[in-house]
């Protein structure tokens, strides 16, 4: 069936925020006397803060104590510190720009809080072209669960295999498979394609799927 609509993901996909929502995570736990490597948290990032946390000092959660503190301290690092220093990734504008031309529905599916997203948004300098976005409070369980997907599909109206997600991570992609719905993968959040190999496409960054916008989703990967 047409392509009627596209979830998009927004950290690693339209803004280079991998790399600074790890650090963030590095620094939270310090903060609270929890030694965590930067290397170490880097390949949850796409996760929710629900499901770092845990994984990172087993018996912490984002709900309680320690594990709520940091993770308050560290939407506020995103919110004042990292964040405003983030820069798009390459051709994001474009990207949506030319999805909205062709009346593609769009809505973000984001594990970032409310607060976090307008700053994120911002970065991605898409702030003013989106406005429709289900985020970490829409959901009981962040991504890789699928609530969030669904809960954009709920909002979209659109049947699962008339849309499509744009995502960076191998938790876009499962929390999406999960929903019905395809993933075409960019690589610019920094995982590689055997991490993306769910994916019914990947391309460098937007501006790569821009350049190749009316054969995508090709049968490959480039």
């Amino acid at each position: 069936m047409a392509l009627q609509g596209v979830i998009l993901d927004v950290d690693g996909t339209l803004v280079l925020s991998n790399d600074a929502h790890a650090q963030a995570w590095v620094d939270a736990f310090a903060a609270f006397g929890y030694e965590v490597p930067f290397e170490q948290v880097r390949p949850l990032i796409g996760m929710g803060g629900d499901q770092v946390i845990p994984q990172m000092v087993p018996g912490l959660t984002d709900e309680e104590g320690d594990g709520k503190a940091i993770s308050e301290r560290r939407k506020e690092l995103i919110i004042n510190h990292y964040g405003p220093k983030l820069e798009p990734a390459n051709g994001s504008r474009q990207l949506i720009l030319k999805m909205k031309d062709a009346g593609l529905k769009l809505i973000i599916a984001s594990s970032a809080t409310s607060q976090e997203l307008e700053v994120l948004l911002k970065a991605a300098q898409v702030d003013d072209l989106l406005d429709e976005a289900t985020t970490s409070s829409d959901a009981e369980a962040s991504k890789p669960a699928p609530d969030i997907v669904e809960v954009a599909l709920s909002k979209l109206q659109i049947e699962p295999n008339q849309v499509l997600m744009l995502g960076d991570t191998p938790y876009d992609i499962k929390s999406a498979a999960a929903a019905g719905v395809g993933v075409i993968a960019v690589r610019c959040g920094g995982f590689d394609d055997a991490q993306l190999a769910g994916a019914i496409a990947i391309y460098d960054d937007p501006a790569d799927l821009l350049a190749h916008y009316a054969d995508s989703p090709p049968n490959k990967t480039r």
